[in-house]
């Protein structure tokens, strides 16, 4: 089962100095249909004005992956933790028993993330904060994990949950292959260009949530751009 979340579609706001779409419910956005996905809990498509951002604020019990899409992210946290995450690069936040952290676009423009909400498999523990660079080339036609929780995926940032994030980038015509488990649940998301996915198209920052699947079979009908999330 694949449904497709048009980008058009999803819920959001226009803060002026951000412009957030939700592809689930998140702060005055609601809908009791898309409340989550097995342990995904949010994916946020936010747009950052050069030189804001989002002012200290708490968090716990929950693991935030941020995928710099364009530009960069500059964090800072309770623990002391400063950082620069950049477009293509990940950076990721285990809120534990809490932290309190601020992320800035101090750059000259737009920055785009997206900000992906996975709920960890245990509650509290001491918070933790990472970045990790992750070159476009390496994922050139193939699918590259770039955070994860599950056995062996020792290359990638660790969350503490039974899921993974990964990341392509397809050149039009090409093809390349995610296997599933069909008892899981995967989010996908094309960040730039347009795909083909088990005979579903998806246009740039469209979402289909997929479940029921052994593989997933994405075809770039476009210079491509993909985020994915497999989580229990």
């Amino acid at each position: 089962m694949i449904e497709k979340r048009p980008f058009a579609g999803l819920g959001g706001a226009d803060h002026g100095w951000l412009k957030a779409k939700h592809h689930f419910s998140f702060a005055s956005y609601h809908d009791p249909k898309r409340m989550g996905w097995g342990s995904l809990r949010v994916w946020n498509d936010d747009e950052i004005a050069a030189n804001s951002g989002f002012p200290p604020h708490p968090h716990a019990d929950m693991e935030i992956i941020t995928y710099v899409r364009e530009g960069a992210i500059t964090h800072k946290d309770s623990l002391g933790n400063e950082g620069r995450t950049e477009a293509g690069d990940v950076q990721v936040m285990s809120a534990g028993s809490g932290i309190r952290h601020a992320e800035y676009n101090l750059e000259g423009d737009t920055t785009r993330i997206f900000q992906i909400w996975i709920e960890p498999d245990r509650t509290g523990g001491p918070p933790a904060w990472g970045a990790k660079p992750f070159p476009k080339d390496d994922r050139a036609g193939k699918f590259v994990t770039l955070a994860s929780g599950l056995p062996g995926d020792d290359d990638a940032l660790p969350i503490r949950t039974p899921a993974r994030v990964a990341g392509a980038t397809i050149k039009a015509g090409e093809t390349t292959e995610y296997a599933l488990d069909p008892s899981r649940h995967a989010y996908l998301v094309a960040a730039t260009g347009a795909l083909d996915v088990n005979g579903v198209r998806l246009d740039a920052r469209d979402g289909a949530a997929i479940t029921g699947e052994s593989a997933l079979r994405v075809t770039a009908l476009e210079d491509s751009e993909v985020v994915l999330v497999d989580a229990a």
